[in-house]
Order: C-alpha cells, then sequence, then structure tokens
C-alpha cells in the first residue's frame, strides 16, 4: 500500500487523481489485477466520474450543496461541518477498480476523483493494489 498526499485549495472541490494512480501502478510493474483507492478522511471522499467536461465537477458540487447545505440551524456537531460527513457519506470514502494490461479500466469520459468538502487541508489518500499478474521485468 502507499500512501498519497494531496493538498487541496478550496473549501469544495474535486481534484482527478486518475494519472498519479495510473503511475503508481506502472511504477509497480502491475499487469493484470485491482485497485483499491481510499480517502483517510471523514469529510472527503473518493469517487469516479466524467473527467471531460469540467461543468461537471462544477454542477456535482452545486448539486450536492443543494441536498446537504453547509449551516443548518438544527445541526448539532461542534466544527460545524455536518454538511461534510454526510456528502463524504453518499458520495463514498472508496473506490475499487480493475487493472487489465497494466492500465486502470475506466470508460473514455470516467476519472477518479478525490473530493474535498472540507478545505482546503492538507490530506491524504491510500491506494492498495492486489496484482493476479505481474509484468515481467
Amino acid at each position: 500500500m502507499n500512501i498519497f498526499p494531496l493538498e487541496t485549495n478550496h473549501h469544495d472541490e474535486m481534484i482527478d487523481i486518475t494519472d498519479s494512480i495510473q503511475r503508481y501502478i506502472q511504477s509497480i510493474g502491475i499487469k493484470e489485477g485491482i485497485v483499491h483507492i481510499s480517502s483517510m478522511h471523514t469529510t472527503a471522499g473518493i469517487t469516479v466520474n466524467e473527467n471531460a467536461d469540467p461543468d461537471v465537477k462544477v454542477d456535482f458540487l452545486r448539486r450536492l450543496d443543494e441536498v446537504y447545505p453547509w449551516k443548518h440551524p438544527r445541526d448539532l456537531h461542534m466544527e460545524g461541518n455536518t454538511a461534510a460527513h454526510l456528502k463524504t457519506s453518499t458520495v463514498g470514502h472508496a473506490q475499487v477498480l480493475s487493472i487489465s494490461e497494466g492500465k486502470l479500466v475506466l470508460g473514455t469520459w470516467q476519472g477518479i476523483y478525490f473530493c474535498e468538502f472540507d478545505g482546503p487541508r492538507n490530506r491524504k489518500y491510500a491506494v492498495q493494489v492486489i496484482a493476479s499478474e505481474k509484468s515481467e521485468a
């Protein structure tokens, strides 16, 4: 397993981490298997979504804000970030993807995103690869 640091810059944002994960898979020489990507935080998640049109990220975050407004008069959590916890639980903290021929198995428009819901912060995500076949060196 490898832990990747990530610095977020906004309160809510989606950072494409697809290339980082692909480089890691290639660096350890995995040909076939699966990869598990996990946020190590309760207010940041991991999702797979479109990475071609940047407006998808804008709409995604806006719609989450509509469902989970940042300040709610009945929220009891003293840190005031209940919405961030709800967004993370909705999006999920992890994803599992296949690896084939040394590459992530993703659709044409898919990318892997680290979703920040309570930033900006210094964050971490874990990547665990389970190989069924390693590349020949």
